[in-house]
């Protein structure tokens, strides 16, 4: 027997989780052909056959959670012939004799066709695939089709109602777990009249990316990864900005790239492709990685300040409250006026308070301006 082990797909990968067999013991399988979906942290991924072969035994089930480096599937002794992507062989019929059989009526749709990302949100929400009819092309069940029929109402709850967390909710968890054993946290807070937006049709994410980066030119510090075993940090040249985004899956943080170095309307359009691709569960797993510093827009949800969870070996995370009306004082006189609140969460192990107040401060300088 020789044994394919589950490869690193990602880098810092641990682990993994089945998603869906696409081959059964005994099927011969090509070299590349899919063996099995695994769900990664952030991104549901096809792992390819090395070889071509018969499959003598896979190990695991759709929903185990899989070691880098354990065995995913046997394939049996002695070299197969490639014959496609076919399972076993198929001899040549004999010629019929008699008039030819009536052609069959066309095939439906298989039961429960979907694509790995739809199987793996079905098993979350406890939804079973067979007796859905899919609203997708050619019946392919979709997430919609998952989501109306969780809304209609899942299995029951596993005994004693708890309910393993899988994906990127179990990856969150961990990374929070980290976050809170490593890092030394302090917060500081402040609001910035955003009266001037009113009526231009402000991009207020776009706005509060453009902050970032002249905070960062103000304070190179908050700009950093710090590593506390060595007691060493680097500071960034780039500004990778991790774009925290939340989802019905979990915490997702996808990264724009280069911040300071490109113009508001190619981030618009690459911070829309992260969206899509984070709404798809299609992101490669290269831009969820080398975030230099994060900003969370939770305003759009809820909230007006935050003390916010920093990720090693980040220093810092930017948050942005809800803009609301309050009173304010402008030219020594009351007034209504739109204001945003900001959170900025450092690490104080690598940050002093005059650097986190000064990138503050540029930040709520640079949303000040009414363009």
């Amino acid at each position: 027997m020789s044994v394919f082990r589950l490869p690193d797909i990602g880098e810092g990968l641990k682990e993994a989780e089945i998603v869906a067999w696409h081959v059964s013991e005994g099927d011969h399988v090509v070299a590349d052909q899919p063996l099995v979906s695994v769900e990664t942290d952030k991104a549901v991924v096809e792992i390819p056959s090395p070889q071509a072969g018969h499959v003598a035994k896979l190990h695991g089930a759709p929903g185990d959670i899989v070691a880098v480096g354990a065995p995913l599937v046997e394939f049996a002794e002695g070299a197969a012939e490639d014959a496609g992507a076919v399972v076993g062989k198929l001899a040549r019929a004999p010629a019929p004799k008699g008039p030819p059989p009536a052609a069959p009526a066309p095939a439906g749709p298989p039961a429960g066709k979907a694509t790995p990302a739809v199987r793996a949100l079905a098993r979350r929400l406890g939804v079973d695939l067979a007796g859905i009819t899919g609203s997708g092309p050619e019946g392919t069940i979709t997430r919609a089709d998952v989501e109306a029929r969780a809304d209609a109402g899942a299995e029951a709850p596993a005994e004693g109602g708890w309910v393993p967390v899988r994906g990127v909710r179990r990856a969150m968890a961990a990374n929070m777990a980290r976050a809170g054993a490593e890092i030394v946290p302090a917060t500081v807070s402040d609001a910035v009249d955003v009266e001037a937006w009113a009526g231009q049709g402000a991009d207020v994410t776009m706005r509060l990316v453009r902050a970032v980066a002249a905070a960062c030119r103000a304070a190179p510090a908050l700009n950093a990864w710090f590593d506390g075993r060595r007691m060493a940090r680097i500071l960034h040249d780039r500004i990778d900005l991790g774009i925290a985004t939340d989802t019905p899956d979990g915490l997702f943080v996808p990264v724009l790239r280069d911040i300071g170095g490109r113009d508001a309307a190619d981030l618009r359009l690459g911070l829309d492709r992260l969206h899509a691709d984070v709404e798809a569960r299609s992101i490669p797993r290269a831009e969820m990685i080398g975030q230099t510093l994060t900003l969370s827009n939770f305003g759009t949800l809820a909230g007006r300040d935050a003390h916010l969870v920093i990720l090693p070996p980040q220093v810092a995370i930017l948050g942005a409250g809800a803009i609301r009306a309050e009173a304010v004082a402008v030219d020594g006189a009351p007034a209504v006026r739109r204001v945003l609140p900001l959170s900025l969460t450092f690490d104080h192990r690598a940050v002093t308070g005059r650097e986190a107040a000064d990138f503050l401060a540029a930040a709520l300088a640079d949303l000040a301006r009414p363009d």
